[in-house]
């Protein structure tokens, strides 16, 4: 593809390249393996560790020119080509989707035949002595050493059995024990004894909607490979850096904070106190649990991304570790954000369904 002090690419109308060669030429190719977006005028991919951007009129007989962010060492957060998407890949998704939820209901939570209500009802009975604070917080503590006791395990596990299989026993033992943590929340979540009222207070409902809707922002974006959560794609971790990362290198532990915040404001007792409390130690151990195997999977890459990120929400950028590009707000505008958004509406609006399933439930 290089030619003597000039780049030459055989296929012109698939490849741009930047003029004259230099130390910095590439000539790059958009391919299912790169990550690239457009917003028609420019292109931007990286490449190397660094995030190369070049304008598209390039290609249209322009002189190409090229620009780059400097030493780029993660991945661009929520990247989403709809051309590089498979519809055969989405067809599997929706199949394990359906199949994972039937299994989990005749399995887990069906009043009958599942073993979710007798689970609850021996840890409710038998290790908190019927206390519903103390059941709760057992519930997320036995989530929290599955969870993060898996994800400790992750790569050991994942060069015996593969990141497929893995992936598939880390979700069948991580999610009922989360639906089960959930589901008594929801049946118990006015137990213990009230500290405030708050709720007729004039704005308050529309204050804790503000930030109940900020804090699904935050939770969610740290899962933006939904193919890979499914084991469709192969299952990776990420070193995400650009978007939510820019502004917290924690985001799920940041839009956590916000939930138990708001609801906490607006339920008003001991329960949800205890609830945020228990809610609230595992997204802190899991920050720097996160950072430690990020650092043994990444080494001096994550060295660089964590110096220019913090775990504080803003802080890097009000300190000047991190330089946000001047186009920064179009990192917010991938596909797996917009999913986000349409989640939190309808999780708002599912809330009525959500209650009335688990009163059904009555764990």
């Amino acid at each position: 593809c290089l030619s003597a002090g000039r780049v030459d690419c055989k296929m012109a109308a698939m490849w741009t390249c930047t003029q004259p060669k230099t130390a910095k030429t590439r000539c790059i190719r958009p391919s299912r393996k790169g990550r690239n977006h457009t917003n028609g005028t420019t292109r931007a991919r990286r490449i190397d560790g660094k995030r190369y951007r070049w304008n598209v009129q390039a290609q249209r007989g322009n002189q190409p020119t090229t620009t780059e962010e400097e030493g780029l060492q993660g991945e661009e957060a929520a990247v989403f080509d709809l051309r590089q998407q498979k519809t055969s890949s989405w067809i599997a998704f929706g199949a394990i989707l359906t199949t994972s939820l039937s299994a989990m209901y005749v399995g887990w939570l069906d009043p009958h035949h599942g073993y979710g209500g007798k689970f609850v009802h021996a840890i409710e009975q038998g290790w908190a002595g019927g206390n519903s604070e103390a059941t709760v917080v057992w519930l997320l503590a036995i989530f929290a050493m599955v969870h993060s006791g898996m994800a400790a395990g992750r790569k050991t596990a994942e060069e015996w059995v593969g990141p497929r299989a893995y992936r598939v026993a880390f979700a069948v033992a991580s999610l009922p024990l989360a639906v089960a943590a959930v589901v008594y929340f929801i049946d118990h979540r006015y137990d213990g004894i009230s500290l405030w009222n708050v709720r007729g207070l004039p704005g308050v409902h529309e204050m804790v909607w503000i930030m109940s809707f900020v804090s699904f922002l935050f939770l969610y974006p740290s899962t933006f490979n939904i193919l890979e959560v499914a084991a469709v794609d192969k299952p990776k971790v990420h070193l995400w850096e650009t978007g939510i990362i820019r502004i917290t290198r924690h985001p799920q532990m940041v839009g956590q904070l916000i939930w138990c915040i708001a609801h906490t404001i607006w339920i008003g007792n001991s329960f949800m106190v205890v609830t945020s409390a228990a809610l609230m130690a595992h997204h802190l151990f899991g920050c720097w649990h996160g950072d430690k195997r990020l650092e043994e999977r990444y080494g001096s890459a994550f060295t660089a991304v964590k110096e220019r990120t913090s775990t504080v929400p803003f802080a890097a950028i009000i300190s000047g570790k991190q330089k946000l590009p001047d186009d920064y707000y179009r990192e917010f505008l991938g596909g797996p954000y917009f999913a986000v958004l349409a989640f939190t509406l309808g999780a708002y609006w599912a809330h009525p369904l959500m209650q009335a399933a688990s009163y059904k439930l009555g764990w």
